[in-house]
Parts: structure tokens; sequence; C-alpha cells
């Protein structure tokens, strides 16, 4: 199973351009099958230095939420990959940051919004201070398709979370070398290397349009199991899976 998350992972890099020498990574590690993955992956492909990159990582807590990870695991887990661990608190946004009230009264009385922008906030101002000019998050396939499904169903407009985005307000670039990557096949390797599962769950994960997504994403493949790779083409060919 490594070796064929590997192969999908070096694949995402080379036809997405997501690495280049010089480049200095920093990971969102949340604590998760994803994001440990993630890591362990970036970690060992920078050890062979082609390209030559750096790799960091950022564990965000947030207070108003009540779950969280180990963080002694998670200090472990890096010491054994040689990369270095920041952890850092956060909370919910307040008046004066830079959200627009329009966005919070849309979408007040989802915690999820909130809690997502608070963190990516944290994860921007960190990469920056560090001096880091990408950002991996540890989406996998599954993540984008059903992102697009989202869209469709609730936006009303055809896009996703792309594979590579460059931010424009910063000199950041976000990128997803997961992207190829099932769930299925990243839940039986994180069972096989025994990853350790987070001490408390969020108290919202199952209670979210998108549950409710990945339930019908299911559905379709079960009525076509090649559901997942038209999705996937098409999102291609409209241009959606990179924005630069």
């Amino acid at each position: 199973m490594k070796h064929r998350l590997q192969k999908q992972f070096i694949r995402a890099i080379a036809t997405f351009r997501l690495l280049e020498d010089g480049d200095s990574v920093l990971v969102g590690l949340s604590g998760g099958k994803d994001s440990l993955l993630l890591l362990e992956l970036l970690a060992e492909r920078a050890r062979i230095r082609h390209p030559e990159f750096t790799v960091q990582a950022l564990h965000v807590r947030m207070n108003e939420i009540s779950y969280e990870t180990d963080t002694s695991y998670l200090q472990h887990f890096c010491n054994e990959l040689g990369v270095r661990l920041h952890v850092v608190n956060t909370c919910f946004p307040t008046p004066s940051d830079q959200i627009s009230s329009s966005a919070i009264r849309r979408k007040q009385k989802q915690p999820c919004f909130l809690c997502s922008w608070a963190r990516r906030k944290q994860l921007f101002n960190t990469a920056q201070q560090l001096g880091c000019n990408k950002i991996a998050l540890g989406h996998h396939q599954d993540d984008i398709l059903n992102t697009c499904l989202m869209n469709l169903t609730f936006q009303s407009h055809f896009s996703t979370m792309p594979v590579k985005l460059r931010m424009r307000k910063m000199p950041l670039t976000i990128i997803r070398p997961l992207c190829l990557c099932h769930e299925s096949d990243i839940s039986l390797y994180a069972a096989q290397r025994g990853y350790e599962r987070q001490e408390k769950r969020c108290p919202f994960e199952h209670e979210s349009n998108r549950t409710n997504i990945a339930s019908v994403f299911k559905q379709l493949e079960a009525l076509n199991p090649e559901a997942r790779y038209s999705l996937w083409s098409a999102l291609e060919a409209e241009g959606k899976l990179v924005e630069e």
C-alpha cells in the first residue's frame, strides 16, 4: 500500500509541478491520517534532495473547539522524520479580524467555517514568519471531488479546492500532493502503519454538508465505478485543478 501511495504522490508532484528546488514547505499537521501521511511522504522525498527543498510542520489548536491530538505523539512523529514541529493556539475571529462581516453573517452558525478560517489565517501567518513559500495540505482526491459536488449542489458553480493555488495577496502557494490518493488507501495504510488517533474528535464533524456529500459520492461510485475519474477529468479539462 505504501508503494502505491508513494507513486501517486510522486506523480502528482510531477504532473502539477508542486515542488521545485529551493522550496521551503510548511505542512498543516492536524494529526489526522491524511496530514500524517503527507508529512511522512514529504520528509522522505526531501531526503532524496530531488528536488531540493525543506519541510517544517505546524499544528494549530483551537481554543473554542473541544478536540485535540496528543502533541507528544506529533513531536515524536516529527522527530523520527527529522522535521521541526511548531504548535500554536488560536481562536475564532473577532470583529476586528480581516474577514468580511457578510461572510460571518452568512455562516455564523457554522463553526466549521470559523474554525477553518482561523486555522488557515494562522497557517498563512506562520508560513511567512518562517520564510516558507509553500503550504502543503493533506487533502486527498476524495476531498477534492467532494468539494466539487458541494460547490455544484450548494454554490451553483463548477469548482473545487485546487491542487496548486498561488495566493494573490501574499507570497505563498498552497499545494495538495495527496490529490491522486484515494481515502480508502490512506485509511488502510494508516492502520498498517499504526498512526495514533486523535484523543478527542471534532464534535461537529458528523453534522456537516460535507459528510452528507461524501455519502452521495459513495452512491455515485456504486452506480458507476468510473465516476471518480469522470469527475476528475472534467475538473482537469476545465482548468479547475491549478490556479496560478
